[in-house]
């Protein structure tokens, strides 16, 4: 994961390094200015002042030029060119527009104007970049397990949305799969009554995990179906309950108008927005539109085994403001990754 992110940020910082150590240093000639001034003052002083003085001064001077000739300050002007090496990089690797920005605006703040050694031009923007991604996780996660003990009325409701293939019948299974380990009793719920065989498909899946489906028949109301499921789950005593919902494209009015309908009969505790991490801005920009239909809680990711660029799983987050719960890497029930900030920052490793 993020091979190619890594690659191209690090391809567009050596070019940003070497840009700036071919330059001379901006503070140089002002310097020198300075250094002759202070040789004219000397000279008027020669007959009044100490030897002292006239050594401290000089060493002040060379101390100076040394100082201007190892460091370099980068103006905003010059940042703004540097940057366009940074930026083609994220955006080449499905970065957010919004993060770009973000990221920029740190950079900012850390290097603009501040004086850096040349030999460290690298290293400080790096340092900077490293830092600003990993604030872009920073906002509250959900333990999904500890959510679902700690809720005193049972059960809890998982209501999955997302666009047409994005995997959530398979993520279903999986976190079901995940749930039940945790000894958890779960429910299914085959709220897609639309799409060919999605029933049929989360009945296997059912089979399979030997956990029970709630289903009524192709083109039932999707809704009633979330309901009959969550009454049979208070009956049994069932922890938690798994809806899934048909595909849909956020443009599609009558069908998201029938996705509010689902999240207002069922009341669930927790919406989750499935997408491919692979489509990248397009998955970013799915997530933030269902969640300005119903309130998302998290997002799951799949396909993060096979997504080289990262630009989801580094942009959703902070987009949206909701945390990613999981990560999806595979076909089988067990390739579910719980997201954990750290290993994806020691993945991206730039």
């Amino acid at each position: 994961m993020f091979k190619f992110l890594k690659n191209k940020v690090k391809d567009a910082l050596d070019k940003i390094s070497k840009k700036v150590e071919d330059e001379v240093p901006d503070e140089v000639p002002e310097v020198l200015e300075e250094a002759k001034e202070t040789k004219k003052e000397e000279s008027k002083e020669n007959e009044v002042k100490p030897t002292e003085v006239k050594e401290v001064k000089s060493k002040g001077i060379i101390s100076k030029i040394k100082k201007s000739i190892s460091t370099k300050k980068i103006s905003e002007s010059k940042f703004e060119e540097l940057f366009s090496e940074l930026e083609m990089a994220l955006l080449e690797n499905n970065v957010a527009l919004d993060v770009i920005d973000k990221i920029k605006k740190d950079l900012i703040g850390d290097i603009v104007d501040k004086p850096i050694k040349r030999n460290e031009v690298t290293s400080k923007i790096l340092n900077s970049l490293m830092g600003s991604i990993e604030s872009l996780f920073d906002v509250e996660s959900v333990d999904v397990v500890k959510e679902i003990k700690n809720k005193s009325e049972k059960p809890y409701v998982i209501c999955f949305v997302g666009v047409n293939g994005c995997g959530k019948t398979t993520t279903i299974a999986k976190v079901a799969n995940y749930l039940k380990k945790n000894k958890l009793n779960v429910l299914m719920v085959a709220g897609d009554t639309w799409r060919a065989a999605s029933i049929q498909q989360l009945e296997e899946h059912g089979k399979n995990l030997d956990i029970r489906v709630i289903k009524h028949n192709y083109g039932s109301d999707p809704a009633a179906v979330a309901f009959d499921g969550i009454k049979a789950a208070k009956s049994n005593n069932v922890d938690v309950v798994l809806i899934d919902t048909a595909g849909r494209q956020h443009s599609n009015k009558d069908l998201m108008r029938e996705l509010e309908k689902i999240v207002r009969v069922s009341k669930p505790d927790l919406n989750v927005f499935v997408g491919e991490s692979i489509t990248g801005n397009d998955c970013v920009l799915q997530a933030k539109q269902f969640g300005d239909v119903v309130d998302l809680g998290g997002v799951v990711l799949t396909k993060a085994d096979v997504d080289e660029k990262g630009g989801a799983a580094v942009s959703v987050g902070y987009v949206t403001g909701k945390p990613i719960l999981f990560l999806g890497k595979g076909q089988e029930y067990e390739d579910l990754e719980v997201f954990n900030k750290k290993s994806i920052m020691d993945s991206l490793g730039i």
